[in-house]
């Protein structure tokens, strides 16, 4: 049973960086799609990105349109740690970030959704 938790979120102004992370402390997540997902105030929760499963698709990444460019997620198997890059961070990213694993990238349709951890709020505010 995968117990994913997020790291990392934080009040950061516009144009600011974060890097957050998702984490397991018991399984391996590499046999896992990862993916990362968004819920503003007030709004539906809404896929940002994924990685694929270490072992299928060469780890391959999606992104929603609105972040192309300014987040990079990757992975280091290692730490046994999915990492989400967001740079020029603008007020509409503020939200509750969660992280969630399963057996595919579609984010549009909150896929992978099968494990979610509890989220970590990014604020960016000047």
């Amino acid at each position: 049973q995968l117990q994913l938790v997020e790291s990392g979120g934080d009040l950061v102004q516009p144009g600011g960086s974060l890097r957050l992370s998702c984490t397991d402390s018991g399984v391996a997540l590499d046999y896992y799609a990862i993916g990362w997902f968004r819920q503003a105030p007030g709004k539906e929760r809404e896929g940002v990105s994924c990685i694929s499963a270490s072992d299928t698709r060469d780890g391959s990444t999606y992104y929603t349109d609105s972040v192309k460019g300014r987040f990079t997620i990757s992975r280091d198997n290692a730490k046994n740690t999915v990492y989400l890059q967001m740079n020029n961070l603008k007020p509409e990213d503020t939200a509750v970030y969660y992280c969630a694993a399963g057996w595919g990238c579609n984010i549009d349709y909150g896929d992978p959704g099968d494990y979610w951890g509890k989220g970590t709020l990014v604020t960016v505010s000047s």
